[in-house]
């Protein structure tokens, strides 16, 4: 029997939107999904090409005394400097999309009719186009500033956290489905259970 191809879903928003308890809820029904974040900071570990790049670009400072990344002091540096930004994303992001397809190439499509790829930047880096679909978790800006500023941010920082990814309203123009995450957790379930039956089922 030929294997079956594995719908790709991507799962993006913005900064403190919920994304990541969205990906769980897909993860409770049983759905495989994949977190770029994760990827991120394999592309950077300790020896690899990814790190050694990142010192060349940025210098010996980035690192902490134990050999790795400084990612908070990465984190405001590149956050205040769009060009810091995008050398950042030229080493990070092609071993991302490697990884990414490597996974969704190694699942099993009759047990598993589509799988999800938490992609932060999805849009801002033009993934959009490798995805059979596209959801976009949305919240208020200031629930957003708000979750921000709770973590421990400044207000200043969050403002330029949220300032430095694509507005909302632009990514939930495109998106081909939205789950809104300024409500209760439950809320935001019920959503996640809705949109998953539409997705098993045959387009």
């Amino acid at each position: 029997m030929a294997a079956e191809r594995v719908r790709r879903i991507g799962l993006t928003g913005g900064i403190a939107t919920g994304k990541s308890h969205v990906r769980a809820c897909f993860e409770r029904l049983g759905v495989p999904t994949i977190d770029s974040d994760i990827l991120a900071r394999e592309a950077v570990a300790p020896g690899t090409p990814g790190l050694a790049a990142i010192v060349t670009r940025f210098g010996p400072d980035v690192l902490q005394a134990d050999g790795s990344l400084d990612r908070s002091l990465v984190a405001t540096v590149v956050f205040s400097d769009p060009e810091s930004r995008k050398a950042l994303e030229a080493i990070v992001h092609p071993y991302v999309r490697r990884r990414t397809d490597e996974w969704f190439a190694g699942l099993d499509g009759h047990r598993h009719p589509y799988a999800v790829a938490d992609i932060p930047l999805l849009y801002e880096v033009e993934r959009d186009k490798d995805f059979d679909a596209v959801i976009v978790v949305a919240s208020a800006p200031e629930t957003q500033l708000r979750r921000l500023i709770e973590r421990g941010m400044s207000e200043r920082e969050a403002r330029q956290r949220v300032a430095a990814q694509w507005p909302l309203e632009t990514k939930v123009a495109r998106a081909d489905h939205v789950i809104h995450t300024d409500g209760s957790f439950g809320d935001t379930e019920r959503q996640v259970q809705a949109l998953d039956a539409r997705l098993r089922t045959p387009a």
